[in-house]
């Protein structure tokens, strides 16, 4: 009835409890007499944007219930079909361990010991007094049953709460069901923003902004992604002899929900506040213990429910993946985003479409990393076991070719299914031998879509420490299926013995990061992507915050998350401290945009750069990015630009600078003239859109605001390379950094002729790659490298 009673609050009631802070009670909104039956003063903002944000994302009432249906069919499917094969199926009789004799006037003799199915499948009566007879089988069945029918309740009260949302996105937003997918989310939230200034779905704020959705929606996710960035929540593993591993399912990801946020005991006394005791300091050793008490009896339920849990999980997971594994057995060998790499890569305030789509982008990038490393040992074994069982399978074969009886030979087809399988998952660790790699520029690439990356990466990516770490992000789907299945055994021991010694940490964490938001409740303070809060001065914010080391957020998260809300927020109005950030930001990228390659010349490397980095793509802000990450690798290794010059070596930091210094957007190309933090003379989208005339304008606004936010993650990833390693800087890395209190110094030297502009950053020197060139071709390199030499004296004197 749980969910009957969240469909209750939805509906207009004149008294109820506010979901709205202390001192707010008497504020009274006036309603137009003629907006009685639409959507004002609703109690439970936060389900009911969730459920807007739900509706548009699985696309309509019709979707979202006819796979609820489907859901409730397959679990009574899963629970039948698996009793029926237990209980009422004859296998002596299957396998032809015990001989049929079918008898009768009509019967061929010749049939009379063939076997059909019907054979094997026990009467109508005998199975059920089979099923009668076992307790265990009774038992678990009610437990089946009960479970099925909670799941029906449920889904008849998202039926009603999903129509009254029906109703909302037809007569409020004004958007008909056969048009809801052409509507994206942001244009959906401008018509929530627009009908809160009309109708006052939440009396407490005259307007919402775009945060004020996002903090609803995403309100527990954001402490969940804070813990994990706080690395507080007890997710990585050290194993005797596995060594340091993560560990997170779904099934542990659920019970620390349940614990922590909207549980029996939980911390939460609503969906939307705190309870006022875990913001005391005074009391916080007998509230951990009541925690630990807490998380003490969640560990013992889940400790008793485990073996129905498992036995769900093995047949659930039997049922999905053994005809897949069966058609791809190569399949277990894909990669996926782990849970835990979803967690600790995600920003602040970003919904599941937005990071779904950011780590989509980033998958090629991943995989390629990843197969770029191999295995000697593995790849000669690997070859072998695959020529010896190519040589059965192809004598298999050719016997059934000769002779079709050859089948009917008892575990014949089982060998041929076996061998196939084992060819298939052999040449997956086998490499192709014409793929070249780069570790350190894919790992850039990688860099670019999924924005966060430890400092110990840098320089390392050829090591199997980088690369094992990313696979803690980036996990095999057999080890996702593996983890899954042994969840039920070892969640109730991670809550029991891990989980209840943090309890304490888990209480100053939410009494010390928890705000009160006028007319959204208590929300995690690191959502708020406060700069002087939360910022870290290595991370470009330095004078900009107060925070301690307690206080700030690793790896950066809160000022990528700043630039993250802010690129896919246009419209936002950031506060006055994370304006001063952003405004900062954009001065050091025009600063260094100044000493950086022409944006021009990045667009006409962009088929050497894409296949440098393997980029096959040919998407315009691709082949951008691919053109930034790969430039000062052709200026290091001293290749000629297009005008047979030799270009002067540059960084990616200085690339992406002068990229995000060209952005600027005309009316005519893009519906918001704002979607970009950068305006100058110079444009990117003008030359791409002269590539590629099929892009309309709302891709364009999609693809680039991404291009835009991966070209700050590299840009902002270098900076912070160059503040916090300043004695690692190498020529060819790096350039001495510009600190953001030098940004309005003159920075033009006086000489004898005048003022002339001198760059007061010293230019590496330009390296040369080892195997670009043959050896052969050394000596016309050399002379041409003169011959451009003294060409370039000549015009000095004569310019003089």
């Amino acid at each position: 009835m749980a969910d009957f009673e969240a469909y209750q609050e939805y509906q207009r009631i004149e008294d109820f409890e506010e979901d709205s802070s202390p001192g707010e009670e008497d504020l009274l909104v006036h309603v137009p007499e003629g907006l009685k039956d639409s959507w004002h003063h609703i109690k439970n903002l936060d389900n009911f944007f969730t459920r807007i944000y739900q509706f548009h994302q699985k696309n309509g009432f019709a979707c979202m219930m006819l796979s609820e249906f489907f859901e409730l069919f397959q679990f009574l499917f899963v629970v039948t079909f698996t009793t029926f094969l237990f209980n009422c199926v004859e296998y002596d009789i299957l396998f032809a361990n015990r001989a049929v004799n079918h008898t009768g006037p009509g019967q061929n003799p010749l049939d009379r010991n063939k076997v059909s199915l019907p054979d094997a499948i026990l009467p109508t009566e005998q199975c059920t007094e089979r099923i009668l007879e076992n307790s265990w089988i009774i038992f678990l069945l009610i437990m089946a049953a009960i479970f099925w029918i909670y799941r029906m309740i449920k889904v008849f009260c998202n039926i009603l709460s999903y129509w009254e949302i029906r109703q909302f996105y037809i007569k409020a937003l004004k958007i008909r069901m056969e048009e809801l997918c052409n509507f994206t989310w942001q244009e959906v939230q401008d018509r929530l923003i627009c009908l809160q200034r009309e109708q006052q779905m939440c009396i407490h704020k005259k307007e919402l902004t775009e945060l004020d959705i996002y903090h609803r929606i995403l309100r527990f996710k954001n402490y969940m992604v804070a813990m994990v960035n706080k690395s507080l929540l007890p997710v990585q593993l050290e194993l005797p002899l596995l060594g340091n591993l993560v560990f997170l399912t779904q099934g542990l990801k659920y019970n620390f929900e349940l614990i922590l946020f909207w549980g029996p005991g939980s911390l939460f006394q609503n969906k939307w506040n705190l309870h006022p005791k875990y913001k005391r300091a005074g009391n916080r050793l007998e509230l951990a213990q009541q925690l630990s008490r807490v998380i003490l009896l969640m560990g013992l339920a889940n400790l008793v429910l485990c073996p129905f849990i498992l036995v769900w999980q093995v047949l659930y997971a039997f049922f999905s993946y053994t005809e897949i594994i069966r058609r791809e057995p190569g399949s277990l060998g894909a990669r996926r985003w782990s849970l835990y790499g979803r967690l600790y890569l995600r920003h602040f305030n970003e919904l599941d479409h937005e990071l779904h789509g950011r780590l989509g982008r980033g998958y090629k990038p991943t995989s390629k990393y990843m197969n770029s490393f191999i295995s000697p040992l593995l790849t000669v074994l690997a070859k072998n076991v695959a020529f010896f069982s190519g040589s059965v399978l192809a004598v298999l074969i050719a016997l059934t070719v000769y002779d079709e009886d050859v089948l009917t030979v008892q575990h014949i087809l089982t060998a041929i299914t076996v061998l196939g399988v084992i060819i298939t998952i052999t040449r997956s660790f086998i490499p192709d031998e014409h793929m070249v790699w780069c570790p350190e520029q894919l790992l850039q690439c990688v860099l670019a879509h999924i924005h966060y990356m430890p400092d110990h990466w840098r320089g390392n990516a050829n090591k199997s420490e980088t690369r094992d770490e990313v696979a803690q992000l980036f996990q095999y789907k057999a080890v996702f299926i593996l983890e899954e299945l042994l969840s039920p055994i070892t969640t109730p021991f991670i809550l029991i013995f891990l989980l209840r010694n943090k309890s304490l940490e888990i209480i100053d964490f939410f009494r010390n990061f928890t705000v009160e938001v006028v007319g959204v409740g208590d929300i995690c303070s690191f959502a708020q992507m406060d700069i002087r809060r939360h910022g870290n001065p290595m991370w470009m914010s330095e004078g900009q915050t107060e925070a301690s080391v307690y206080q700030q957020a690793e790896n950066g998260k809160t000022e990528l998350s700043l630039m993250h809300f802010t690129i896919k927020n246009p419209r936002w109005q950031p506060p006055l401290e994370s304006s001063v950030f952003i405004g900062h930001l954009k001065e050091k990228v025009h600063h260094d945009a100044q000493g950086g390659p022409p944006t021009e010349q990045l667009l006409s490397e962009v088929p050497l750069c894409s296949s440098l980095l393997s980029n096959e793509s040919g998407n315009g802000p691709d082949n951008l990015l691919a053109s930034v990450l790969a430039h000062p690798v052709l200026t290091a290794s001293g290749l000629a630009g297009r005008d047979r010059r030799f270009v002067t070596p540059s960084t990616a930091a200085s690339a992406a600078a002068s990229v995000l210094a060209s952005l600027s957007v005309s009316h005519s190309q893009l519906p918001h003239p704002d979607s970009t933090l950068y305006h100058s003379d110079r444009t990117v989208i003008d030359s791409m859109a002269a590539s590629d005339s099929q892009i309309r304008s709302t891709a364009v606004l999609s693809e680039f605001a991404s291009a835009e936010m991966s070209l700050h993650a590299i840009y902002m990833h270098e900076v912070h390379q160059q503040n916090s390693l300043p004695h690692q800087r190498t020529a060819g890395q790096w350039e001495n950094p510009m600190p953001m209190r030098d940004l309005h110094r003159n920075t033009t030297c006086q000489t004898n002729s005048g003022h002339t502009p001198v760059s007061l950053t010293s230019m590496p020197t330009p390296l040369r790659l080892g195997g670009w060139t043959e050896e052969e071709e050394d000596d016309a390199e050399e002379e041409e490298i003169l011959n451009s030499g003294s060409t370039l004296k000549q015009d000095a004197k004569s310019s003089c």
